[in-house]
C-alpha cells in the first residue's frame, strides 16, 4: 500500500496555536513503529506543479501564498500566518493527494499521509486550508481520463464548502458530506452532484453511524463511481476542541471499518486522506490518524483477493 508524505508538512506555528502540526510526524512514527507500514511503503513528495494548482485557484492567490503577502484579514480567516514556507507546505501536501488518488486507481487503495484541505477556495484559504488537494486532484484525473466518475466522500466534522463551491455542476464529481450545522448550503444539496447531511451537535455515536451508513449508501448506488476520494477527518471524536460530535474512538473505528469494507468489497477504488483533528494533546489526534491507517492497511489486503 504506497502511503505518500513529506517532511515539509511540518510548519513551526506560534506558541499555543490551535493546529497540532505534528501531528502528520507523530502518526507517521506510530505506523512505522508499531509495524503497519514499512519504510518502503511511504513515498516521499515534493510540490505540486503551479500548473495544477493554476487548474483551481486564482493565480494572484497563489502568488500571495508564494510570496507571504496575505492580508491580515485573509490570515484571520485561513487561521495560518503568512510566509513562504506556507507556500511549500501546502503545495507539497496537494501532491500528496494527487498522488494518492492515482496509486488508488492503479492499486485499488492509494493513502495520502495528510491532506484534506476542504474549505479552500478559488481565490482564498479559510479554517487552516489553503489550497484545495482534492479539487486540484480530480482536475488533474480529469485532464487523463475525461470521463471518470469521482465521488468525495467527506466524514470530517466540518462540511466541505470549498470543495463543494470548486466543484459544483460537473455532473463527472458527486460529493458527500456529513457534518455539524454551519456554512452555507447546509443540511441540503445544492446541485444535483451534491450530497449533505448536516448532524444535530454533539451528536452521539450510534446516530451519528445510522445517519452515515444509510445516506452514503444511497449516494454511492445512485452515482456509482470510479473513485472514492475520502476525506476520513478524526474530528468528530467527542474530546476534539472543534469537531463538535461526541464519538468515541470505537465509534471511529467503527465508521471506518465499514466504509472501507464497501468501497473495498464493491471494487471501488479509494484514495484515503486525513481531513480534520485538533485534540488538544497531538499525540492523541495522530493515534486517532494512525488508527484509520491500520484499518486502511488491514482491509487493503483483501482487495486484490476478491
Amino acid at each position: 500500500m504506497r502511503c505518500f508524505y513529506s517532511q515539509a508538512l511540518e510548519l513551526e506555528l506560534p506558541p499555543g496555536h490551535p493546529y497540532p502540526m505534528d501531528k502528520f510526524r507523530l502518526a507517521m512514527d506510530m505506523l512505522l513503529a508499531g509495524g503497519i507500514l514499512k519504510p518502503e511503503e511511504i513515498i516521499e513528495v515534493r510540490t505540486v506543479g503551479r500548473h495544477h494548482l493554476q487548474r483551481v485557484h486564482e493565480p494572484a492567490y497563489i502568488e500571495q501564498i508564494e510570496r507571504g503577502t496575505l492580508d491580515r484579514k485573509a490570515q484571520i480567516l485561513l487561521g495560518l500566518p503568512a510566509s513562504p514556507r506556507l507556500f511549500s507546505r501546502s503545495a507539497t501536501e496537494v501532491e500528496a493527494t494527487r498522488l494518492a488518488c492515482h496509486a488508488a486507481l492503479a492499486e485499488g487503495v492509494g493513502v495520502c499521509l495528510a491532506g484534506g484541505t476542504h474549505r479552500a477556495f478559488r481565490g482564498h484559504g479559510e479554517g487552516y486550508s489553503v489550497f484545495n488537494d482534492v479539487a486540484v486532484a480530480i482536475r488533474d484525473l480529469q485532464d487523463q481520463q475525461p470521463n471518470i466518475r469521482i465521488m468525495v466522500v467527506d466524514t470530517d466534522a466540518h462540511r466541505g464548502d470549498g470543495t463543494n463551491a470548486l466543484l459544483a455542476g460537473d455532473p463527472r464529481v458527486f460529493t458527500y458530506s456529513i457534518h455539524v450545522p454551519g456554512g452555507p448550503a447546509a443540511g441540503g444539496s445544492n446541485s444535483s452532484g451534491s450530497l449533505d447531511v448536516e448532524t444535530i451537535r454533539y451528536i452521539e455515536g450510534e446516530m451519528y453511524l445510522k445517519q452515515l451508513f444509510v445516506t452514503l449508501a444511497g449516494a454511492l448506488d445512485a452515482f456509482a463511481p470510479d473513485l472514492v476520494i475520502w476525506l476520513s477527518g478524526v474530528d468528530n471524536h467527542r474530546n476534539d476542541r472543534v469537531g463538535q460530535m461526541h464519538l468515541s474512538i470505537k465509534d471511529l473505528q467503527r465508521r471506518d471499518e465499514v466504509l472501507l469494507s464497501a468501497f473495498i468489497k464493491n471494487r471501488i477504488p479509494v484514495a484515503v486522506l486525513y481531513g480534520g483533528g485538533f485534540n488538544r494533546q497531538s499525540e492523541f489526534t495522530a493515534k486517532l490518524h494512525r488508527n484509520t491507517i491500520a484499518t486502511t492497511k488491514k482491509l487493503a489486503a483483501t482487495y486484490r483477493g476478491l
